[in-house]
């Protein structure tokens, strides 16, 4: 299996704790999508909305469908800790539960809570027709969370982001056709001012998800944009968090795989900037079904950014002991090597890599291996003809650190092969196709 679950059992009402390991996509049992991350304490705290399948009594064939919200945590963004479902719609009173629609939602902290505010379509129109936005509040990040406001008056719309400026003043952005900002009272609950526009982005073109962060004095807003056909990942600037805002440029193109919708935030943890966002990666032939990924971001000397470029590999250190899956790669040979999914009819099951050819190879990079001396590797592999994997070091040229002989069958099999002395610290690992043949690989382990 791709995913790797370990399951603890404690006696806790409504919540489930479940630790994934991934690299991108980051949650490999569920879909997730619209990623609102947040720096809480020592660790990130991820609030997605969850997309499923719709079917009859479900939702609308071919559309969004979210029925509940999770939250999920980590202190390494390697190793995510499922804290189960926070929200479910038909707990939500003033929402119709037979919408399905828990759209995007943030959370922030502020006076000791935690505020969790989401979109959904109402069933009392009186505060006007469309999608209404609530809130929610806990005294712990993952919850329980419990009724605060809802909806909010004078607020229309989906995509709600939080901002708390440095003297204290919290903003709430939300998207409806246009993108709209207001300050929001101390209470939590209601406008402090009217709604306005945020001014200063393209003109032509869908754009929704707002996301605002603050950097050296400068106020970035991001925020997905339909400037052709599929949404991008733009920003802009401004000197205050209502703008207005001058458009500077593209952090993320278009997705490769024709995802319609990306969403983002952009989180500083330990010195270093992330960008959250989603892609169809589990879903490929229906990109309502989304899955988010993490990879770093940077700042030129003058405050612009350059654009993310999407990898499988994502971002962090992998443990040596785990169960690496080479498929999220950090480099790959021109031919001789793919990737599928192990099983198409169920794609949580993970991806495998396929070597076709002599001396093809694949790169994993940021392996750890500072925990102690490691003395034999387990490998995961399936092939008809059999063949020979060796494994290097570093880079193309490093060391050969084990040969393993794959077997023939019609099975998977597990091997377990001798390695020569690895030094302590952090390495890449290749592995290596050494003669012709057809050898598909799940997972590497490395043991003590």
């Amino acid at each position: 299996m791709k995913r790797i679950i370990i399951f603890f059992l404690i006696i806790v009402p409504v919540f489930s704790f479940n630790t994934l390991f991934a690299q991108n996509p980051i949650i490999l049992d569920q879909f997730t999508a619209d990623p609102a991350a947040r720096g809480f304490g020592n660790s990130v705290y991820l609030y997605p909305s969850h997309d499923i399948l719709a079917k009859e009594g479900q939702g609308r064939a071919g559309w969004f469908c979210m029925e509940d919200y999770h939250v999920f945590s980590s202190d390494n963004l390697t190793d995510w800790t499922d804290h189960g479902v926070i929200i479910s719609q038909n707990k939500v009173k003033w929402a119709d539960s037979t919408t399905f629609s828990l759209w995007a939602p943030d959370c922030i902290f502020k006076n000791g809570r935690y505020y969790f505010v989401f979109p959904a379509l109402a069933k009392d129109t009186s505060n006007g027709r469309g999608f209404s936005i609530g809130v929610y509040v806990s005294e712990k990040p993952a919850g329980p969370f419990s009724p605060w406001s809802g909806p909010i008056k004078n607020v229309h719309g989906i995509d709600p982001d939080l901002f708390i400026d440095k003297d204290g003043q919290t903003y709430l952005y939300w998207a409806l056709g246009k993108i709209y900002v207001a300050k929001f009272k101390e209470n939590m609950t209601e406008l402090a001012s009217e709604p306005k526009v945020v001014v200063g982005l393209p003109d032509k073109g869908l754009k929704e998800g707002p996301f605002l962060f603050e950097r050296n004095g400068i106020y970035y807003f991001t925020y997905p944009h339909v400037q052709n056909k599929v949404e991008r990942l733009e920003y802009a600037i401004a000197d205050n968090p209502m703008g207005p805002f001058e458009f500077k440029g593209v952090i993320m193109d278009e997705s490769p795989t024709g995802c319609w919708t990306n969403q983002q935030s952009v989180i500083n943890f330990k010195n270093q900037w992330y960008l959250f966002y989603h892609q169809n990666d589990l879903s490929p032939n229906f990109d309502k079904n989304r899955s988010v990924r993490i990879d770093s971001l940077f700042f030129n000397a003058d405050g612009t950014i350059p654009k993310v470029i999407p990898t499988l590999r994502g971002v962090g250190l992998t443990a040596a002991s785990k169960q690496i899956q080479i498929d999220r790669y950090s480099l790959i040979s021109n031919k001789g090597v793919s990737i599928a999914f192990i099983d198409s009819l169920n794609t949580f099951s993970g991806w495998k890599t396929i070597f076709t050819a002599k001396n093809a190879w694949i790169q994993y990079n940021s392996v750890d291996f500072r925990k102690g001396l490691y003395k034999t590797i387990n490998i995961r592999t399936l092939s008809n003809n059999g063949g020979v994997l060796i494994l290097r070091l570093d880079n193309l040229n490093g060391p050969v650190v084990a040969r393993a002989n794959i077997p023939k069958g019609t099975a998977w099999n597990e091997s377990c092969v001798t390695l020569s002395k690895i030094s302590r610290g952090i390495h890449n690992i290749i592995l290596q196709q050494e003669q012709e043949g057809n050898v598909e690989v799940d997972w590497v382990r490395f043991n003590k």
